[in-house]
């Protein structure tokens, strides 16, 4: 996955957020599934962006950028803040 694939995905989960935050808003979807689809897309968020820093991390040292994988959610949400 490059750089360029990993900017779509995260554009489109952000697309993704917005669409679920305004069916929210206009009481289209419950309350329930809202907060279940939005820790969802969070997780997918947050992987991606582990996987930009590290793509970016491997080319400021030299080292190829494709050999980065993304991480499971469990170890991305596990990250110290």
């Amino acid at each position: 996955m490059t750089e360029q694939d990993i900017l779509a995905r995260i554009k489109d989960l952000v697309d993704q957020e917005h669409e679920l935050r305004s069916k929210a808003v206009g009481k289209e979807l419950d309350p329930e599934i809202e907060r279940q689809r939005l820790a969802d897309l969070e997780v997918m968020l947050d992987q991606c962006w582990d996987l930009l820093r590290q793509r970016r991390a491997r080319i400021d040292q030299g080292v190829d950028p494709d050999e980065a994988q993304a991480n499971s959610a469990k170890q991305v949400e596990g990250y110290l803040q």
